[in-house]
C-alpha cells in the first residue's frame, strides 16, 4: 500500500547493495550471503528460498486472478508462518513505514496491537477480532516480524500458537532465520512484492468459493 503524495522511484540496478548490520547475524539471509548447495532440504521459489523440515508443510496460496504467488505459508500442527518479500531501497526504514501502516490497519478493524521489541528489531502483537463458527465473537491473534536485507524487506506473519504465544524460539523461528532471499538486480519500486515461483511438479493451493 503505496503513501499518498509521495512519488517513489525503481531503484538502479547497478546502485552497490548495503547489509543491514545486527538483526540478521543468524538470518534470514541475502543470496549473496548464503547459497543452498546440494542441500535437498532447500525449495527453490524463486525470490524465497525456503528449508523443508519434518514438523511443517509448505503451502503456496493463489493471490489476484489466480496466478499471482505472493506469499508462501509454513503450517505446522498448531502454528503457521507466512512469508512475504518486498523490494526497498537501499538506505533501509521500509519496515518502519510498512508497521505504521498494519497498526492503522489493525485500528480499522478495532482490534489490537503492541508494538515490541523483538529477535530482528521492532515487531507487532496484533489481535484483529472474528466472528466464531458457533456465532460467537473471538480474537486472531498473530505476531508479524520485518526483516530488512540488501534493498529487501522480508515479513513474518506468525499465526495460530506461535502468535498467541510468541516465542523467538521453535521449528518456524528456526525456519525463518534459514530463509534466503533473492533480490534479483532488475529495477524495482519500493514495496513491489517479490512473487514466487513453483517448483517443478508444485501445484498451488487454489481456493474454492
Amino acid at each position: 500500500m503505496a503513501r499518498r503524495g509521495k512519488k517513489v522511484q525503481p531503484e538502479e540496478a547497478a546502485a552497490p547493495t548495503e547489509v543491514v548490520p545486527g538483526v540478521r547475524d543468524n538470518g534470514p539471509w541475502d543470496a549473496s550471503e548464503k547459497s543452498p548447495g546440494d542441500d535437498p532440504t532447500y525449495v527453490d521459489l524463486g525470490a524465497l528460498i525456503v528449508r523443508g523440515h519434518e514438523g511443517f508443510e509448505l503451502q503456496i496460496p493463489t493471490e489476484g486472478d489466480g496466478d499471482e504467488l505472493g506469499s508462501v505459508v509454513l503450517v505446522a500442527e498448531d502454528a503457521a508462518l507466512e512469508l512475504r518479500a518486498f523490494a526497498a531501497t537501499r538506505s533501509g526504514g521500509l519496515w518502519d513505514e510498512v508497521r505504521d501502516d498494519l497498526i492503522l490497519e489493525v485500528e480499522r478493524l478495532k482490534g489490537h496491537s503492541q508494538q515490541v521489541d523483538g529477535p530482528f528489531g521492532p515487531e507487532l502483537h496484533i489481535r484483529v477480532p472474528v466472528d466464531l463458527p458457533e456465532g460467537e465473537e473471538g480474537f486472531q491473534p498473530s505476531r508479524i516480524v520485518g526483516i530488512e536485507g540488501p534493498r529487501w524487506l522480508l515479513r513474518g506473519t506468525f499465526l495460530g500458537e506461535a502468535g498467541l504465544n510468541p516465542s523467538d524460539e521453535g521449528l518456524l523461528m528456526d525456519a525463518l532465520r534459514e530463509v534466503i532471499v533473492v533480490r534479483g538486480d532488475e529495477p524495482r519500486i519500493p514495496r513491489e512484492a517479490l512473487l514466487l515461483t513453483l517448483p517443478q511438479g508444485a501445484v498451488a493451493n487454489v481456493d474454492e468459493e
